[in-house]
């Protein structure tokens, strides 16, 4: 057999690297689709999280500020030892 000429070798090389070229951009589109949509999640977490700090701040101002006031922990003694 005969092997194949300098040029069959380049035409064949250049083929693979441009099939391997379109393969990447596809990847590469794929990939920037992606970073986008989850910008948009983080973007949307961001937003909600705020939303939440804000509600539970509210309900913290809302609360009496007397010690006495504040729920007993677990840890905590029942009021009727003391």
């Amino acid at each position: 057999m005969d092997s194949p000429s300098p040029l069959d070798q380049i035409t064949e090389r250049v083929e693979r690297l441009l099939a391997r070229h379109a393969e990447l951009q596809r990847a590469n589109a794929l990939l920037t689709a992606q970073v986008v949509s989850l910008t948009q999640e983080r973007d949307s977490l961001r937003s909600r999280l705020s939303t939440a700090r804000m509600r539970v701040d509210a309900l913290l101002e809302k609360l009496p500020a007397a010690q006495d006031a504040a729920p007993a922990g677990p840890n905590d003694p029942p009021k009727d030892a003391e």
